[in-house]
């Protein structure tokens, strides 16, 4: 059991109404791959520059996350700022800094070739690269933004053809199939080829579409939210976790995964970078499972 994920490790400038935190560890493959450790092993295929922290390299190596696809180069990690405002939605991009991830080639080492492989949200291209790259993955998981589908929808689309689970939010998917309805754009997205489509719906939650069956289960409520910066990519590490855990693909499962992957999202979200996520315990995860579960089962219906 492996899971490979190709995105970014960047290092974060992160503003909130409540405080500010200068080059924290950031990046799609950084919450996704600390997310996931929690239940299997897991690889990650990305690049840093040589101003990168050994810290931050440290953090991986205690959670046993492989980083022998993770290649430095000569120049600056990829370099994101963001504010946010009182509500905590989405944030104001103050600056980006592709660094030495703009020429980023990925190279999929032989040992990853055959695990589940998380495309975390980068250039379509780059994700139809690595495809191309692999033998036989177990499964299949994207991840996408809106730039990219204004600006490489018909690259994107080959690559949700080759995909079995599509991860974005609602407005992403009303963008990409041009219609209003998310039932509708989910059978849309399922003509692309995707059997899985699940929209991430921030403090509502998250539903599934998964042929004629969907599955929706609500946020996890929290008093604290500190910073939301990698709640989505921490929500699919937790997700996929759970299946390659498990390795059982049955529709009741994937809504166990669902439920996993949101409580992983909600620790995320209370505090700063990946600090809660390397402050869990598995009892925590555990207790948060039952209440999760207590919260939404009432039992059979009398009438």
């Amino acid at each position: 059991m492996a899971v490979t994920v190709v995105g970014s490790v960047a290092l974060d400038n992160v503003e909130t109404p409540f405080k500010k935190m200068n080059n924290i560890l950031g990046g799609s493959a950084s919450f996704f791959s600390l997310s996931s450790s929690f239940l299997t092993d897991v690889k990650i295929i990305g690049v840093i520059g040589d101003d990168f922290n050994q810290t931050y390299l440290d953090i991986f190596k205690d959670k046993s996350i492989d980083i022998t696809g993770l290649k430095t180069e000569k120049g600056t990690t990829f370099h994101w700022e963001g504010r946010y405002g009182y509500d905590l939605s989405d944030p104001e991009t103050l600056e980006t800094d592709l660094g030495v991830f703009s020429s980023f080639k990925p190279v999929v080492p032989h040992s990853f070739k055959n695990d589940t492989l998380f495309l975390a949200n980068i250039d379509p291209d780059i994700q139809f690269d690595v495809l191309s790259q692999m033998n036989s993955p177990k499964l299949i998981a994207l991840d996408t933004m809106n730039f990219w589908i204004e600006r490489k929808r018909e690259k994107l689309i080959k690559v949700i053809e080759k995909s079995d689970i599509f991860i974005i939010n609602e407005s992403e998917a009303r963008l990409l199939t041009g219609e209003s309805s998310i039932f509708l754009a989910a059978k849309a997205i399922h003509n692309f080829g995707a059997k899985i489509l699940i929209l991430k719906r921030g403090a509502y939650g998250a539903t599934m579409f998964l042929d004629d069956h969907f599955f929706i289960v609500p946020a996890y409520p929290l008093e604290d939210i500190k910073d939301p910066t990698g709640a989505g990519d921490s929500f699919a590490g937790g997700f996929l976790g759970y299946i390659d855990n498990t390795g059982d693909m049955s529709f009741e499962n994937f809504k166990k995964a669902l439920v996993f992957g949101n409580i992983m999202a909600s620790f995320a979200v209370e505090d700063f970078s990946v600090d809660r996520l390397l402050a869990i315990k598995m009892d925590e995860i555990k207790d948060r499972f039952k209440k999760f579960r207590d919260m939404t089962y009432f039992g059979e219906l009398s009438l």
